[in-house]
């Protein structure tokens, strides 16, 4: 199956049982009360939504948050019920929910595993518990490994830990032992984060007022010693914080990567579907208001130029290890990528990129300078973009393809 014709289907559950610090996704605690009629929502936009993409295939559901497993089993069952009877689903859906480590028991595993649920991603983020408790993450290190033990017995064969180093308070040797505790749990998956202080969380609010964190040399040295390490444990890089083992790196999360469309539902659930990108709006009653009553529903709509696509393509492909590839960038978006490939060729000689075959992609080194990398990259395509232009313009030829929008309301 092509993958042009098969989609992803995000589901965004925003409840909490409470909020970490450093937490930037959208996401609520304390409104239990609004579950029920977010659940109806959520079901009439599954209902209306599903028709729409009767010409594509969906092999890959991801249930993200806030904290599914804190909605409740019997609600998430209930919309994987709605997503079957709307959408086209493949044989081999990958089906991923999010879950914290508190929140599980085996009864509603084993429940959600025969509803679909094939792939648990729990928020592990560390092994010690005054790293979890500077953060306020509602578990210890122990509950992570009941609900390892809990999600293989209702057997889920596909399981990915979340880690995050520059944590307050962690050293390089507290951080080699999470990452030593979550390789004896042995996941398919593990997803390795570097800490982002986001605006106005609460973590923010701490370092304005004086707490020090780990620095970017910290967090660089943490990150090139967890890529070899997991290296020498089996598993392969795929992106620049997932590391997987072989066939089983996220289906729906390499949909970004690619470039691929998706959809999303919920509350401040982002798409990229019909050559358009859209958002909703980022409050719960807001969501539940705009589905249930007909009230303003989108927070952002734009229709992508393919020029702005040929962007996209090396921003967000260099984030994996897959790469880039000349003429597949030449075919795709009609551009030139001899300069490209220059710069490139300059990082190699830095150590910052590798050639696998035909394809160029970043070394661990480079992705610690991915931002500054692709920024160069994107500025030598734009110069190259605007030459060309002019020259085609100069000529009586008029403006390349890859300068004019192509598209069409979805």
């Amino acid at each position: 199956m092509k993958e042009s014709s098969t989609l992803g289907l995000y589901l965004h559950i925003p409840f909490c049982r409470s909020k970490c610090d450093y937490c930037d996704f959208y996401s609520v605690a304390g409104q239990d009360g609004r579950m029920d009629d977010y659940q109806r929502a959520l079901l009439g936009h599954i209902a209306e939504t599903g028709p729409r993409t009767k010409n594509q295939v969906v092999n890959s559901v991801y249930i993200g948050g806030g904290t599914p497993t804190w909605y409740g089993e019997r609600r998430i069952r209930g919309l994987l019920i709605a997503i079957k009877k709307q959408f086209k689903l493949s044989k081999d859906v990958e089906i991923t929910m999010e879950a914290n480590p508190d929140s599980v028991d085996l009864k509603s595993l084993c429940r959600l595993r025969r509803a679909g649920v094939n792939r648990i991603s729990f928020g592990m983020q560390s092994a010690c518990y005054e790293e979890l408790k500077a953060v306020h993450r509602p578990h210890t290190f122990e509950q992570v490994r009941q609900a390892v033990a809990v999600a293989r017995k209702a057997k889920i064969r596909n399981l990915s830990l979340d880690l995050i180093y520059g944590l307050p308070g962690q050293g390089m040797e507290s951080w080699k032992q999470s990452v030593e505790a979550a390789l004896a749990l042995e996941p398919e998956h593990l997803s390795c984060y570097g800490l982002t202080v986001e605006e106005d969380t609460p973590l923010a609010r701490r370092v304005e007022q004086g707490e020090i964190l780990p620095d970017d040399d910290e967090q660089a040295e943490r990150y090139l010693w967890t890529v070899e390490r997991l290296a020498m444990a089996g598993y392969e890089q795929y992106e620049v914080s997932n590391f997987a083992r072989r066939g089983f790196q996220s289906r729906h999360n390499l949909r970004y990567w690619m470039g691929q469309p998706y959809v999303g539902l919920g509350a401040s659930a982002h798409s990229d579907f019909g050559d358009c990108r859209y958002s909703f709006v980022r409050d719960v009653d807001s969501y539940i208001q705009g589905v249930l009553e007909g009230g303003e529903l989108l927070a952002e709509k734009e229709h992508i130029p393919h020029r702005e696509r040929g962007s996209e393509y090396l921003m967000l492909r260099l984030r994996t290890t897959h790469g880039i590839e000349e003429w597949e960038y030449r075919r795709e978006y009609y551009m030139n990528f001899d300069p490209i490939a220059a710069k490139l060729a300059e990082y190699e000689q830095r150590g910052w990129a590798g050639r696998s075959g035909q394809r160029w992609h970043f070394t661990p080194e480079g992705f610690l300078l991915s931002n500054r990398l692709i920024g160069e990259l994107l500025d030598l395509q734009e110069a190259s973009t605007l030459a060309n232009t002019l020259e085609r313009l100069k000529a009586g030829l008029g403006a390349p393809e890859s300068a004019v929008s192509q598209n069409t309301v979805p």
